[in-house]
């Protein structure tokens, strides 16, 4: 049968028009799916972005917490106090008792135009009246060692220790050919120590520095150790054997540090008997030499005031000896000092009055009721933390109507003596240098002709090493 075109273009409409809306559903739904498709993937990135953002936000925490550990530590670095330095090195002498050894190493190269007194070289001080000529030397005596005890228990509450000092001041051994170079060793102290930490307070028994000797306050020098700048000029005191008290007043409070020290010491006199036996007038009923000092103390300063008193029976322990001035003396001094630290400057200063104080190497170590007045001052400055230099000047001038009262009886007729020094040191660890340059001038009478006086100068230039350890 034969078809009409017309009938084949209705019948494609109609096709069409039935199968339209199916074509257009399924192509709906494949791009629903395309595009679901596509929000899952970028939901992926998304969720794999925020994964990487989170963690990087975590590494960037850490990274401020370690930056702010690190400026944390800085800071107490910076604020931190530098460690102290190593404990001396210690043994044990007995259960719970440590031993430690210092000292040090001592040497001087020296010239001089007078000869001194107390001796040339380390331990000179003021010129001798009347000599002449020029001396030098190689001075090793002011080597010194010491043992520390500590840790001996007494009971619950006392503990304590001790300490026994030596150097080679004893004098030269003998006076042969070779004597110069073994000089004796000298006993300089030894003590023991009992301490209550609660109480804060300190009882010494021994031989040991009398309250009057500024153990604290002593000059600057690397030459001048034993017999220091000023010893017997504008500076006094000695080593006896006897007790003293140390109480704290102000124990475990704040501020200045306040401290009481009383002290009961073996009596001594040049004569008259035999004193190296225990028969001076120093110890005729037994006086001994009493002595007081209040010493407060803070981080850059420091004060002392010292009252002494004792009494001297010139007619010995078996009082027969010859009293052509007086029979009795009273010794008295009193004594005030300190020293001051501000910034890289130091400054030191000592005075005292008093009568009868030769056996504590006042009067110009001159024994007799004779009144004087002395002290020091010494001014430093520290360049760097190596290099320091200081100025010192001392006097001591005894009352020359009591000086020539006493001539021939234990009096040397020196009526004054101004002392002064220079010098440099340089420090580096255990090591000091020092160059020094020291004059005295002494004036002086005689029992010939107790109207004149003698002046005599000297200068000495000295050159020293010193070892700690």
């Amino acid at each position: 049968m034969k078809r009409n075109p017309m009938f084949f273009a209705v019948a494609v409409a109609l096709g069409l028009a039935v199968a339209g809306p199916s074509f257009a559903a399924t192509k709906q739904k494949t791009d629903v799916k395309a595009l679901q498709a596509l929000i899952e993937k970028q939901q992926a990135q998304l969720d794999e972005q925020q994964k990487e953002l989170a963690q990087m936000r975590e590494a960037l925490q850490q990274i401020q917490g370690n930056q702010q550990a690190q400026q944390q530590q800085i800071e107490k670095v910076a604020s931190t106090p530098p460690p102290p330095p190593p404990a001396p090195s210690a043994f044990s002498s007995a259960p719970g008792v440590s031993v430690a050894l210092h000292g040090f190493v001592s040497a001087t190269a020296f010239s001089q135009d007078k000869s001194f007194t107390f001796g040339n070289g380390q331990n000179a001080e003021f010129p001798v009246t009347g000599s002449h000529g020029n001396t030098s030397g190689f001075d090793v005596r002011n080597t010194r060692f010491w043992l520390d005890f500590k840790g001996a228990k007494f009971n619950e509450n006392w503990s304590g220790g001790g300490r026994i000092e030596m150097d080679f001041f004893g004098g030269f051994n003998g006076t042969g050919a070779y004597s110069l170079s073994q000089p004796t060793p000298r006993l300089r102290q030894a003590y023991m120590d009992l301490a209550n930490a609660s109480s804060g307070t300190t009882i010494r028994v021994g031989q040991q520095w009398d309250l009057l000797f500024p153990l604290d306050n002593v000059p600057a020098s690397i030459t001048h150790i034993a017999f220091p700048l000023g010893y017997g000029t504008g500076m006094i005191g000695w080593r006896f054997p006897g007790v003293v008290m140390m109480q704290d007043l102000n124990h475990g409070s704040d501020g200045p540090k306040w401290r009481l020290d009383l002290g009961a010491f073996e009596g001594s006199w040049d004569g008259p008997g035999n004193n190296v036996n225990y028969l001076t007038g120093g110890n005729a009923g037994f006086r001994p030499q009493l002595q007081a000092r209040l010493h407060v103390q803070d981080k850059d300063w420091l004060a002392y005031f010292v009252a002494h008193y004792s009494q001297i029976d010139l007619r010995g322990v078996d009082g027969t000896a010859a009293t052509p001035v007086a029979t009795k003396i009273d010794s008295q001094g009193f004594e005030v000092g300190g020293n001051w630290h501000p910034g890289n400057w130091m400054f030191k200063g000592n005075l005292y009055t008093g009568k009868g104080l030769g056996q504590v190497f006042g009067g110009l170590i001159q024994f007799g009721d004779i009144k004087e007045t002395g002290g020091f001052l010494q001014a430093g400055y520290k360049f760097t933390p190596n290099w320091s230099a200081n100025a010192f000047y001392g006097y001591s001038k005894p009352k020359r109507s009591d000086v020539v009262a006493w001539l021939g009886q234990g009096s040397a007729g020196r009526l004054e003596n101004r002392q002064s020094a220079l010098n440099l040191i340089y420090t580096s660890g255990a090591y000091e240098l020092g160059l020094e340059y020291m004059y005295s001038e002494l004036d002086s009478t005689s029992a010939a002709n107790p109207t004149a006086t003698t002046t005599t100068k000297g200068n000495q230039v000295s050159l020293s090493a010193k070892y700690n350890f």
